[in-house]
Order: structure tokens, then C-alpha cells, then sequence
């Protein structure tokens, strides 16, 4: 069974193995732990039989007029089974009472967010892949 929370309280980094995929210098899971615990907000499906998080999302804001939704992520094995949907759902939710709620995808992720009423726009954006890992 998967449970959705947003509280990171009983979270250890060893639940957080197998993020990241294809990343060629992926954040580890103490990197991630920061990211998740620096964030406005974060969203996490977990797998109850295995205790392990198996989705994620997380909101960066200034907690006033605007949010970015920089990671949302399900492990390989979890996909198609509605986790991302719901994770992104619970996000815009706790969302609602921001102006601008923004996420930079790729292309062939149009449809995906256009779902939950998300328009296209221009982004432009800076990746300095050498601090990719976080470390």
C-alpha cells in the first residue's frame, strides 16, 4: 500500500535509494534529505510494506506570491500506477493560494502537466552540472 504524507518527521536517508535516475552525478541520499528538509513543501509516497519512499515532489517558494516545483520523481518499478498524478495533485493543493505556481519540464512533459491545467510558457534556465551532486 502506498501512503502520501508531507511530513518529514520520521524520514531517515536510508528510505531515500534509487532517485535520480539517469542523473550522471546524482545528489545522494544525505543530499537529498537536505533538499527535501530545505524545501517550502515536499510530498512523499511511501510503500508500507517496505517502508521505503517510492515518489516524491518538492516546492521551493518565498512563501508570499510564488512557488517552483523543482523534483517530482517515482522509482522506475513504481511508475504508471498513478503515484506521480497524486503527488503532483497534493502539491498544486497545497499550492492553491499562490499567484504562480511554476515547474521547468521537458518537452514530452506538456501533456503531463497540461492535466492538471498548467500552460505552456518560455523558461530559460543555468545548470552548472558540476554541482549536480550536491556535495
Amino acid at each position: 500500500m502506498i501512503k502520501y504524507t508531507n511530513n518529514l518527521t520520521n524520514l531517515d536517508e536510508n528510505m531515500l535509494s534509487g532517485f535520480f535516475v539517469g542523473w550522471p552525478n546524482p545528489p545522494s541520499p544525505s543530499a537529498h534529505m537536505r533538499i527535501l528538509k530545505g524545501s517550502y513543501c515536499v510530498w512523499l509516497a511511501i510503500d508500507t510494506e517496505t517502508n521505503k519512499v517510492v515518489g516524491f515532489i518538492n516546492a521551493i517558494s518565498d512563501g508570499v506570491l510564488s512557488a517552483y516545483i523543482p523534483l517530482l520523481e517515482v522509482l522506475p518499478e513504481y511508475k504508471k500506477s498513478g503515484i506521480g498524478k497524486t503527488l503532483v495533485s497534493h502539491m498544486l493543493d497545497s499550492l492553491k493560494e499562490f499567484y504562480m505556481i511554476d515547474v521547468v519540464h521537458d518537452k514530452e512533459l506538456e501533456d503531463y502537466y497540461a492535466q492538471f491545467g498548467m500552460i505552456k510558457c518560455v523558461a530559460s534556465c543555468l545548470r552548472n552540472y558540476n554541482k549536480q551532486s550536491a556535495e
